[in-house]
């Protein structure tokens, strides 16, 4: 440890808290002496240990601290000679004089529980970054009310040399920054107010004491100009420079230059201003929601930040753009160029020039050549407080020629990743509460609450896009004998909602033209081709294979990257309205049918290379692509169920009837898997319909033997009976005696459920007798039957039938199924009191479940381990066991599971 106290952690971290109590009237001063404050009440430690304690936690505040942490902090020179009970006393001593509540204890710990705004560090921070920041009257009372809090430097009473911890030190010289930067900041406004003779003492305290700190040195200047004391302002320019000259041998700031030579020339709007240009647009009425993203900008323009905002088209990034300009004008000073380049009339060159002129340029003086323009737009704007707002760009090349030294916003639906010192900020669609609240704002509260359900499906057709908002509220508002439900029923019909969404010569469709027109045909293709499907949003193979044209897309902004899934594949998402747009255009040039066929081809070839348990008489394909490793498998149909169960609805209302009960089927055993159980009824739903019209009797029967496992895994079992019943009776029509023999394998389990034993046991021999040499049949019917047997108490024939089974399915290598096999192995094993044998199977069972990433079988795994550790006496271990099962059947809706976690935990206490 170093000579010197370590509290490295509290230095420069928010202290954003809440008390556990509501009374936030205690106060923690530590700019100056310590002090505790309640109200009109003194609560400061007079023992200095105890001060140093407080000190301590307050700098720590809400940090949990151990003992130990606490004793090298108070004394930092020893090495842990003081003892545990000294430590605790003074803790003990601060609570009963601040209060329990006040300093918490939790695991040995000590935790001192307060608000920021208890802490007069905290809130000094704060107000000073409100009085830089905000706006109007806010600045000024809130610089006072920070300068008001400075007693003095940070822990003057309990570190008065600034030694004894590091921080403080380093905390002093932050705050006092601060303090200088709240004092500069405060003098402006007095500036900007005319009070300039009131502060020209203060001011000159100042440059006394902060001699190289130009910009008091500056305002000096300036309020001994407006005062009529112009010789004055000169010499103590020439001052400065002298020092500089001879010590640093630098000139003064170009600021201070500036304004040097300005006094020279006497110009007169250092006396009175003639109004900086402010050619931003009028701000957007109603402007609502992004306040994170305004939160963002204010930080970004006030550092000087360059800043890229892109996003969809019609997201509304001219309009945050243009209400950031308007929120924070008083911070330009020197006005706001607004430029919009959209079109061939706004080349950078004609642009330049309009700035030039509006920043008092001659115009005789503006020289022709594009690059001496720009070389004197940056001239002309150097040292200048100036914001640039450069809206509708559409590349770099656009936007490079314009940039200067001043804060610049640019808007494009591009990111424009070739300005590589941009700071980016992605403005996506409205959320529905703001989407509602910006319809509330354009129609009317009244009218928008007369039906909120209307506002609000209203909200969710124009799928949070803000142009599409303003324009149905734009509607409603031109047509005030309309309800909001009666717009909501015009845009139900999803083939004509973009018709609807106009408003005089406003409309959606317009937005999306201007991006889709300026395409090649290539990716104006792929845009069309990827909006075939309905999917929320698919993956960068999806869009290899529509053409590879999701970067042109993005670049556009018709097409936006989502997130990497949990495959590893990036995804992308279209928006719904840009969808239509598309599928409008598509339908037009060359319908839908064949692109959906043509995903179709390569999705379930990807489905028989990546699913894991194998649908019966539906062998898989081995393809470069497919993976060897279940786990992989996993993850990316996990990463693709929400496409492909879209693609199926896709497919069945495309009247592709085969490929749509097809794909549900092979879809089937993941989703038994991992109980996606409203997932799998959709679209056994669907394969169910489209099987029977497109008259394939196999594809019915195998769809409702399909739906009597959904039943299974639902626990109806009456449904499920039923539902395989009848496809049993189907595939005997048929003469298929492997689909047949599946389904007597299945209606034995549910027999077995419905505690008709021998009617399972008759169904299952039946079955394992029609298998013959399938070793897959002949393990699944294996495993039902030692199921069975061991609940007819027959233990030894139940364990040799599933021991036979998990042989079996380890030479097939299918470990799910063996897996299942040795977990009814371990329950046999429990019966037959071989406690040993069972934690053996369960513990190779959780093993298999851990690798292949299978949740529902690692929670069926904890649980067998947990019936295991209570058969072997060792309660806690199985109270445990059961619990974390408990958890994962929690999130999988598992109610079966749930209650035998339960079971297991009863038995425990």
């Amino acid at each position: 440890m170093s000579g010197t106290g370590d509290m490295c952690e509290i230095l420069g971290r928010p202290l954003i808290f809440r008390l556990p109590s509501e009374d936030l009237a205690m106060e923690f001063r530590i700019m100056g002496a310590l002090e505790v404050r309640d109200g009109t009440s003194n609560r400061t430690p007079t023992a200095a240990k105890h001060r140093d304690l407080l000190a301590v936690l307050v700098l720590n505040a809400r940090r949990p601290m151990t003992v130990a942490r606490l004793r090298q902090l108070l004394w930092p020179h020893e090495d842990g000679e003081r003892s545990d009970s000294l430590v605790r006393g003074y803790v003990g001593h601060l609570r009963r004089l601040l209060g329990k509540d006040v300093i918490t204890t939790v695991s040995g710990t000590y935790t001192l529980a307060v608000d920021a705004d208890q802490v007069d560090v905290e809130r000094f921070r704060r107000l000073v970054e409100r009085g830089v920041t905000g706006s109007g009257a806010q600045r000024r009372a809130s610089l006072s009310e920070a300068l008001a809090l400075w007693r003095g430097v940070v822990f003057e009473d309990v570190d008065p040399d600034g030694t004894r911890w590091r921080e403080t030190a380093r905390l002093r010289e932050e705050l006092e920054e601060l303090r200088l930067l709240a004092v500069e900041r405060r003098i402006d406004l007095d500036l900007e107010e005319g009070r300039h003779r009131q502060v020209i003492a203060e001011l000159r305290r100042l440059v006394g004491q902060h001699p190289l700190w130009q910009r008091f040195r500056g305002q000096c200047m300036l309020a001994l100009y407006r005062s009529g004391r112009r010789v004055e302002a000169l010499e103590m320019y020439h001052g400065l420079r002298e020092v500089l000259d001879e010590g640093h041998a630098i000139a003064p700031d170009p600021e201070l230059q500036h304004l040097y030579h300005r006094m020279l020339h006497d110009d007169v709007s250092l006396h009175v201003s003639v109004g900086p240009p402010v050619l931003v647009p009028h701000d957007v009425s109603d402007f609502t929601g992004r306040q994170d993203l305004l939160g963002i900008l204010d930080e970004a323009m006030l550092d000087g930040t360059r800043i890229v905002i892109h996003g969809q088209a019609g997201a509304g990034k001219s309009a945050l753009a243009v209400h950031a300009a308007w929120r924070h004008k008083e911070r330009f000073p020197d006005g706001i160029l607004y430029a919009d380049l959209r079109g061939e009339s706004s080349a950078p060159a004609a642009v330049a020039q309009d700035f030039l002129r509006w920043l008092g340029c001659p115009a005789q003086t503006i020289p022709a050549g594009a690059d001496q323009r720009q070389q004197l737009l940056r001239a002309y704007t150097a040292n200048r407080r100036l914001l640039v707002l450069l809206d509708n760009v559409s590349d770099e090349e656009q936007a490079r020629p314009l940039l200067t030294s001043c804060a610049t916003v640019i808007t494009s639906r591009s990111a424009l990743g070739g300005l590589t010192d941009a700071t980016r900020l992605h403005v996506g669609v409205l959320d529905d509460d703001a989407g509602v609240d910006l319809l509330v704002r354009l129609v009317g509260a009244e009218r928008a609450k007369a039906d909120p359900l209307a506002t609000e499906r209203l909200a969710r057709f124009c799928g949070g896009l803000p142009i599409a908002l303003r324009i149905a509220g734009s509607r409603l508002a031109a047509r005030p004998s309309w309800t909001v439900d009666h717009l909501v029923r015009l845009l139900e019909d999803e083939h004509g909602r973009l018709d609807h969404l106009h408003s005089g010569d406003q409309t959606v469709r317009s937005v999306y033209s201007i991006g889709y027109e300026g395409l090649p045909e290539p990716a104006r293709r792929a845009l069309r081709l990827l909006a075939a499907h309905s999917a929320p949003d698919l993956a960068d193979w999806v869009a290899e294979l529509f053409g590879a044209q999701a970067e042109a897309l993005v670049e556009a902004g018709l097409l936006e990257t989502h997130v990497v899934d949990v495959a590893g594949q990036l995804r992308y998402r279209l928006h719904d309205l840009t969808r239509l747009y598309a599928r409008e255009r598509l339908l037009e040039e060359e319908g839908i049918r064949r692109p959906l066929a043509d995903l179709l081809a390569v999705v379930t070839t990807r489905v028989r290379a990546s699913r894991f348990p194998l649908v019966s008489g539906d062998p898989a394909v081995a393809l470069p692509f497919a993976t060897t490793d279940i786990r992989q498998s996993v993850e990316w149909l996990l990463a693709e169920r929400a496409f492909l169960v879209r693609l199926v609805a896709d497919l069945h209302e495309a009247e592709l009837w085969d490929g749509a009960w097809r794909l549900a089927h092979l879809l089937t055993p993941f989703f038994e898997r991992h109980r996606f159980l409203d997932d799998w009824n959709s679209t056994a739903e669907l394969a169910l319909d489209a099987a029977r019209r497109a008259g394939d009797a196999r594809g019915e029967a195998l769809t409702l033997r399909d739906q009597g496992d959904l039943h299974r895994a639902e626990r109806q079992w009456e449904r499920a009976q039923d539902r395989l019943k009848v496809a049993l009776g189907m595939f005997l029509r048929q003469g298929s005696a492997s689909d047949a023999a599946h389904t007597r394998r299945r209606l034995g389990s549910v027999y077995l459920e419905q505690g008709r034993l021998a009617d399972a046991e008759r169904s299952l021999t039946a079955s394992l007798a029609a298998f013959g040499g399938d070793a897959r049949g002949s393990a699944d019917a294996r495993g039902a039957l030692g199921a069975v047997l061991r609940r007819a108490g027959r233990l030894d024939e139940a364990a040799t039938q599933l021991e036979t089974a998990a042989a079996l399915l380890a030479d097939l290598g299918d470990r799910h199924r063996r897996a299942d096999a040795l977990l009814d192995l371990a329950a046999v094993r429990l019966s037959q009191h071989r406690i040993a044998d069972a934690r053996q199977s369960s513990q190779e069972a959780r093993g298999i479940a851990t690798r292949l990433g299978d949740r529902l079988l690692d929670a069926r795994s904890l649980m067998t381990l947990a019936e295991v550790s209570l058969a072997e006496g060792a309660s806690g271990r199985a109270r445990e066991l059961a619990e974390e099962a408990r958890k994962i059947f929690d999130a999988l809706g598992d109610q079966h599971g749930r209650a035998r976690a339960a079971h297991v935990r009863d038995q425990t206490e």
